[in-house]
């Protein structure tokens, strides 16, 4: 269904199909077009109103982060994973145009969309899982698990819910990819290692005292051998893991989705990680046995944390 408002546009203009007309062009076609658009629109906007449109722009301004402080752990985080052999990879600013809605369930209008085929990176473990698939393919889709991390800045278009908080934030990201051997053994030791690196990652490197996991059943897995798999892991891990009713399915993650949470000294929990199963992999390269586990930790709000509580992260 057409949007609303690029309804109203196009009826404005006079030039009924306009939508259907672009949207059928091939990429490289719609790219250069809107090049040009863009280069003309570039030619005409006088400097004195570049100021006022920086201003209202949201996605042009800077964090209130504390940039050194992020690096540094950042540094530390990367240094960390790639000691447990999730190998730091540093990508691109951008993203293959499509990456996250055409493999999940993330609308487009979500996402900063670009020309030349790419988009404004808005989740790094969709471009991961992307490369992953890839490698995967070239190398004969053998029991060999991929462990992948990055850093790196997000940004969306959506509503930011809090004052102060801007559409670009940092994301630590792990993604596993692999293939189905039996007895969910990918899914089990992908699962347990990213849940201790990330209770490793807060409570080591960010001195974080309370840690919990909550994990939420998800379709996508036939019956609860994976779940009843994870309550006997949960026993021997650090921090309490609690398994919760099956939440409304929103087909994003199969099997299980996982979040991580903090106790801040005053104040209820806070969501501080979050992940679960896709089957991005197994779209990406048409291979129903392959496997893939994500999963993200919110940096800026991390550090966030530690400047209004003045912690000594």
């Amino acid at each position: 269904m057409t949007d609303l408002i690029a309804q109203k546009i196009i009826e404005k203009m006079g030039v009924p199909g306009m939508l259907e007309a672009l949207s059928s062009v091939s990429g490289s076609d719609l790219s250069s077009l809107l090049m040009e658009v863009f280069r003309l629109r570039a030619e005409q906007m006088p400097v004195s109103s570049l100021l006022q449109q920086y201003q209202r722009n949201a996605f042009a301004q800077p964090a209130d982060t504390d940039m050194v402080l992020l690096l540094e752990k950042e540094l530390a985080i990367l240094r960390y994973l790639r000691e447990q052999d999730y190998q730091p990879l540093e990508l691109s600013p951008v993203g293959q145009f499509g990456s996250c809605a055409v493999v999940g369930t993330v609308s487009q209008n979500k996402i900063v969309s670009a020309i030349r085929h790419t988009e404004v990176m808005a989740d790094a473990t969709n471009a991961l899982a992307l490369h992953m698939a890839g490698l995967r393919s070239a190398g004969g889709f053998n029991s060999e698990i991929l462990r992948y991390s990055t850093v790196h800045r997000h940004i969306r278009a959506m509503r930011m819910p809090v004052k102060g908080y801007t559409p670009h934030f940092k994301v630590a990201c792990m993604v596993a990819a692999g293939k189905d051997t039996g007895n969910y053994s990918f899914e089990l030791t992908a699962i347990k290692e990213q849940l201790l690196h990330t209770y490793w990652l807060l409570t080591v490197i960010f001195a974080i005292q309370q840690v919990s996991v909550k994990i939420i059943p998800r379709s996508g897995y036939p019956g609860d051998t994976l779940i009843s798999g994870i309550r006997e892991l949960a026993a021997g891990m650090p921090m309490k893991v609690t398994v919760e009713p099956p939440a409304e399915e929103n087909n994003y993650y199969k099997g299980l989705q996982f979040k991580v949470l903090i106790q801040p000294e005053q104040g209820p929990e806070m969501e501080i990680a979050d992940g679960g199963f896709t089957d991005w992999t197994q779209q990406l390269t048409g291979n129903r046995k392959e496997r893939c586990l994500i999963s993200g930790i919110g940096l800026s709000l991390l550090i966030k944390y530690a400047q209004h509580h003045q912690s000594n992260i």
